[in-house]
């Protein structure tokens, strides 16, 4: 059992004046893991205020000095790799393979922050007049639980890169993946203040964030409703917001796919983070002639899917990370039931043997049409909905119809129709015959998964405000 009682404030661990705690669930096992003490407002307070402070300097610091502390954190997490790694699989239940790609790109975060600064001109000529781009103010971090520390890393980076100072309210369910990057963090020695961390609920220490008059910027990743509300309380004072929000991906695959290599692919795009992530490709566009086949290739493939415990290196799938979150997962499940929907493989109640943890027997649907709720709403755990179509505009329609467009997929043998398909999606990213991640590229969502942009110059412009200086002559 273990206790976190404290948060981190100017350059400081520091007992928050919060009185709650909020007990540490395994899910895999559902035993208690531990505790932590919650934050509340005037912790907020506090470490909004030394972030404000520390602005005053390092809005001012020179682009060597940032890139230094750059490499200064990336050097204190690359030396507790394991620890990273087992932190992940025990408290969020992110598999070993998941969580050792989330480490990996914790560390190209700061690799990106520092190459941007290496090529990024902080002062532009725009017309007959200098456009300087200084960093916006305190930003507020605000973080979900599927990748806490990936998230930390992405955003820290950027806005360390930016000249900002922060406010990071991480998820109260990942502290201790909390607690191990503010050691390293610390460790990294940068000036007092320009980090804080206040381990608390939402509507707590979120709310003070998203009010707050001396927080410039928000950027938050996690449900869209939630986000709905960050942006409802930021207007009132103006906030920047980058809100990185939920998704249902559509997966396209042509008719002309290799359909052994397209559906494994599928299916790893479907699963990903034991189907906790807002990219997941959970809406599978099939070509009606193609169905048969496929049906074939995905009962084959998911039997090979190890679900388990997630510190097995081969599993693919683990628990959800909450009671909460499997029952959810339970219900839309049923809800496919309910509308007609037929399930290939999975289906309701826990794999035999894993009735301890949270887990879910990996569930694909066919005869899914786009207007069932499984089709159209974010269910965050490993469920996917095969939709056959007739023709390629039909696919690109029946993608295109959602209130989401965070990412989506296509799979082509001819590279040139996948690309022309893929820049008919209204989606942030389209990944085309793979996943992969470009940390210079964009990334963001289209209609209600989210505003704004994060990675790349876009990304770093995202915390920084331009300011034209027009000289008569």
């Amino acid at each position: 059992m273990k206790t976190i009682d404290k948060i981190y404030i100017n350059g400081e661990f520091t007992t928050p004046k919060g009185t709650e705690y909020f007990d540490l669930i395994s899910p895999t096992t559902n035993k208690t893991l531990g505790k932590v003490l919650l934050g509340n407002t005037e912790d907020t307070q506090k470490a909004i205020e030394a972030a404000k402070n520390a602005f005053k300097t390092f809005s001012k610091t020179t682009t060597s000095e940032r890139i230094q502390h750059l490499k200064n954190i990336k050097s204190s997490i690359e030396k507790r790799k394991d620890d990273f790694i087992n932190v992940m699989t025990e408290e969020y239940g992110g598999t070993f393979q998941f969580a050792s790609v989330s480490y990996d790109y914790m560390l190209k975060s700061f690799d990106s922050a520092i190459n941007l600064l290496n090529n990024y001109s902080f002062i532009k000529t725009m017309g007959e007049s200098e456009v300087q781009m200084p960093p916006i103010g305190v930003v507020g971090i605000i973080i979900p639980w599927n990748s806490s520390n990936g998230f930390i890393c992405s955003k820290l980076s950027t806005a360390i890169a930016a000249g900002c100072t922060t406010v990071i309210k991480p998820s109260e369910m990942s502290a201790q993946q909390t607690q191990l990057i503010t050691e390293c963090l610390h460790e990294a020695n940068l000036p007092k203040g320009v980090f804080n961390i206040v381990n608390g609920l939402g509507e707590i220490v979120g709310a003070e964030i998203s009010r707050n008059p001396d927080i410039s910027k928000i950027s938050f990743t996690g449900s869209t409703n939630v986000g709905k509300i960050i942006a409802k309380e930021a207007i009132n004072t103006m906030k920047r917001v980058t809100l990185e929000l939920g998704g249902k991906s559509p997966n396209i695959i042509l008719d002309d796919a290799d359909f052994s290599k397209a559906i494994p692919l599928a299916m790893g795009a479907a699963f990903m983070n034991n189907g906790q992530a807002c990219i997941a490709g959970t809406r599978l566009l099939i070509p009606e002639n193609k169905l048969e086949e496929t049906k074939l290739l995905i009962k084959e493939t998911v039997s090979h899917l190890i679900v388990g415990d997630p510190k097995n290196q081969n599993t693919a799938i683990g628990p959800m990370v909450s009671i909460k979150q499997y029952n959810r997962v339970q219900e839309y499940i049923q809800a496919g039931i309910n509308e007609g929907a037929e399930i290939l493989t999975g289906g309701l109640g826990k794999p035999e043997g894993l009735e301890n943890g949270n887990f879910i027997k990996p569930t694909v649907f066919i005869n899914v049409n786009n207007q069932m709720r499984i089709a159209r709403e974010e269910i965050f755990g490993p469920v996917l909905s095969v939709i056959a179509y007739k023709t390629e505009e039909e696919a690109i329609e029946i993608a295109n119809d959602t209130t989401y467009g965070l990412q989506a997929y296509v799979n082509s043998s001819d590279s040139e129709r996948a690309h022309k398909v893929a820049s008919q999606i209204n989606a942030g990213r389209v990944q085309i015959n793979g996943i992969g991640h470009d940390p210079m590229a964009p990334f963001g969502g289209f209609k209600q998964s989210g505003i704004g942009r994060e990675f790349g110059t876009l990304g770093l412009e995202a915390y920084l405000e331009p300011r034209a200086l027009i000289q008569q002559k």
